[in-house]
């Protein structure tokens, strides 16, 4: 899953506090410094595109001069991005496939909304504070002055946009033992469930109405699980609609959100069962006698926290 957060927002508490329960921490700017170390492939393509002017005296990457040049330089930003990205990614997946295979593993991010990534992950955590919080942080603890502080969280996304990406939003704006409490329920109650059922692939019943009118989160829960189908299915997903609370054939106690896949073929249909399960939609077991449903194909969702109902249609 990706974990995200502004600048002074208090996101590395919530990565230190998920590894000692138990997560396998990946840290994208731990690993950004690191395909540009000394003597690596990333740092010499760095040099051969920005020259020698970013080498510090003891050969390391000079980040104040690599930043001088693509700060507020588009194509050279995007150059570096060209450079790094890939490289960062390629060792994500090595640390990925290295964790044990009953881990958590969270991606610390911290430009996760910005770049796109939200659509790539399980789920989508996102730590949130107050402006004036994060800017008494980030004077405090990093001795930044009040207007470089405003700049450097403005100059990243907004609240809005971090939200719309989010699946989980962790309020910081009190102390610190409110937060790692929030962090240790999440933990026991959604994260850890969530990889059982992502790992045995066992989908998640609908849950109780509260009182009869459904999540009124529901769009903005159905454009995020849309995001990551489309990512994973590809032109396929082409078909996806949101059928809303009413969809035939859901029970009406049921809390769940219905969705329904509309594609060309049987071939297109079957070949879909493994890269859902993957991306945390598993499929509805059915009587050995009737394995597909009047319905169509039927999905789950791995996600205790939000139970899906997919139905995957051929079209007539």
């Amino acid at each position: 899953m990706g974990l995200t957060g502004g600048i002074g927002s208090g996101k590395s508490v919530v990565a230190s506090r998920l590894a000692g329960l138990g997560a396998v921490v990946i840290d994208s700017d731990r690993l950004a410094r690191e395909v540009v170390a000394p003597g690596t492939e990333g740092l010499a393509e760095i040099v051969a595109a920005f020259g020698s002017s970013v080498v510090a005296p003891d050969g390391s990457l000079d980040r104040p001069a690599l930043g001088a040049l693509v700060f507020g330089d588009e194509a050279a930003r995007r150059r570096l991005e060209r450079i790094v990205h890939p490289r960062v990614r390629a060792r994500t997946v090595q640390l990925t496939g290295a964790a044990p295979a009953d881990a958590v593993v969270v991606n610390d991010v911290p430009l996760l909304v910005e770049v796109g990534l939200a659509p790539t992950y399980h789920l989508v955590l996102v730590v949130e504070a107050t402006e004036s919080t994060r800017i008494g942080r980030l004077v405090r603890d990093r001795g930044m002055g009040t207007t470089e502080a405003v700049q450097r969280i403005r100059a990243q996304a907004d609240d809005i946009r971090r939200r719309a990406a989010a699946d989980v939003v962790l309020g910081n704006d009190a102390g610190l033992a409110e937060l790692h409490d929030t962090v240790d329920h999440l933990w026991r109650d959604r994260l850890v469930p969530y990889e059982h059922n992502l790992r045995t692939r066992r989908p998640v019943p609908g849950l109780p109405l509260t009182g009869g009118a459904g999540d009124p989160t529901w769009p903005a829960q159905y454009a995020r699980l849309a995001a990551r189908l489309r990512h994973t299915l590809g032109p396929v997903a082409e078909g996806l609609s949101h059928v809303g609370p009413t969809a035939q054939g859901r029970l009406p106690e049921q809390d769940i959100i219905d969705m329904r896949l509309t594609v060309a073929s049987v071939a297109q249909a079957t070949a879909m069962a493994e890269p859902l399960a993957g991306a945390g939609f598993p499929a509805w077991p059915e009587p050995a006698d009737h394995p597909r449903s009047p319905g169509g194909w039927r999905y789950g969702s791995a996600d205790p926290g939000r139970p899906v109902d997919l139905r995957v249609l051929v079209r007539t």
